[in-house]
């Protein structure tokens, strides 16, 4: 865990193995988040659509899901009719 010192200008150094990590190159920009007694440095993205894409992506698509369950109950109540 690293240790930052806020100067009197109020700014922090980020150590050099995150901002490798993170691939924070001088100007790139940081949203600071409160996240109620807690503060995160969150790395902004350039192409937000593009470097988002997949990020949350998981075993199954939840369109596709949607799409079978909804066939399901259109089955399911096709023959609740007969």
């Amino acid at each position: 865990m690293s240790l930052l010192t806020i100067s009197t200008k109020g700014w922090v150094v980020i150590p050099a193995e995150l901002r490798e990590k993170y691939r924070l190159k001088p100007g790139a920009q940081v949203r600071v988040v409160d996240y109620g007694g807690v503060l995160a440095i969150v790395p902004l993205l350039d192409q937000p659509i593009t470097q988002a894409k997949g990020l949350i992506k998981g075993k199954t698509s939840l369109t596709k899901a949607l799409l079978e369950d909804r066939a399901r109950e259109r089955r399911r109540d096709s023959n609740r009719g007969r």
